[in-house]
């Protein structure tokens, strides 16, 4: 898919055709899309097919005149898989023409989603370098807003593992954890490229720029921190909750074993009774009453018991 923007007072209008100073972008493109832009914009066609490879690290690339960087952006998956939050990369190309820009990416993402949404103001595709700033800021701020919400999700599961026997929740925990490192993973590659997109010669910055750029990297640097801190805390809490499980389960099983012994006195006492031999009380009309009482006695005697072992 293919969109065309040009850029209005409150955020962007969709145009049919190619013209100066819109920004294209694209999602998931077909081969016969990715060989038309290529031709039409003049730039090599593996900038396109790179920024669509799921693996691909955050870098920047130049080369007969058109530059990308490729950027790893957060991603919310579907319910229906495992993991909750994983990466994506984004290609940002600046081809040979100097007012156009174009995005691409394998999949929508809420980054580019918010530009088109006009949550994003202030953009000038003219100004190249400031809408890939605000593309990293917006990046930057979702990935702080993923971590935070993979916090309440940790929160939330903790608080069901301290009754549960079931390794429901140490999985899900574990699945987190893989968000976490997809996130310190890519968050680092995203350093990385910042660091080198100030030596960049072939991109100019301005003192204000270079500002940006560094707050930036200093709120990057911050969610790297903190998705490490939370990765700690999860290992730790999934080893502890182990433990908890296992303890749990042990718990269960005593009460069973307890409750298995105190109704097997009555069985006891009944089978006995019913032995073909000469039985205390046997010939009283009290017999069956006698053996009742026997059996309760005996039962709230393991009850006792077992109360005071606190198996119960």
């Amino acid at each position: 898919m293919i969109e065309i923007f040009k850029i209005k007072e409150n955020g962007f209008d969709r145009i049919s055709e190619y013209s100066g100073d819109c920004w294209v972008n694209v999602v998931s493109p077909a081969e016969d899309e990715i060989k038309t832009l290529a031709s039409k914009f003049d730039i090599p066609e593996d900038f396109l097919t790179d920024s669509l490879d799921l693996n691909e690290r955050a870098r920047i690339e130049s080369e007969d005149g058109c530059m990308i960087i490729i950027l790893r952006v957060p991603f919310l998956n579907d319910k229906d898989d495992n993991i909750p939050f994983s990466t994506l990369p984004l290609g940002i190309i600046f081809p040979k023409e100097q007012n156009q820009i174009i995005t691409i990416c394998s999949r929508n993402n809420k980054v580019l989603t918010d530009f088109i949404m006009g949550k994003v103001k202030n953009l000038h595709i003219s100004n190249r370098v400031a809408f890939v700033l605000k593309i990293f800021l917006r990046t930057t701020l979702m990935y702080l807003t993923d971590l935070q919400e993979i916090n309440k999700l940790t929160s939330k599961i903790e608080n069901e593992l301290h009754a549960s026997i079931k390794n429901r929740e140490l999985v899900e925990l574990l699945n987190l954890e893989k968000s976490l490192v997809y996130f310190m993973t890519s968050l680092k590659s995203n350093d990385l490229m910042m660091m080198k997109l100030q030596k960049v010669k072939n991109v100019s910055l301005t003192d204000d720029e270079r500002d940006k750029l560094e707050d930036i990297v200093i709120d990057n640097r911050q969610a790297i921190e903190m998705a490490d801190i939370y990765s700690n805390i999860l290992s730790g809490m999934m080893d502890a909750f182990a433990s908890v499980i296992s303890n749990n389960l042990n718990i269960v099983m005593k009460f069973l074993t307890s409750i298995s012994i105190i109704l097997m006195i009555p069985t006891l006492i009944a089978s006995l009774y019913g032995m073909n031999v000469k039985l205390p009380f046997q010939n009283s009309p009290h017999a069956f009453l006698i053996t009742i009482i026997l059996s309760l006695a005996l039962s709230i005697g393991g009850i006792s018991f077992f109360v005071r072992r606190r198996w119960f």
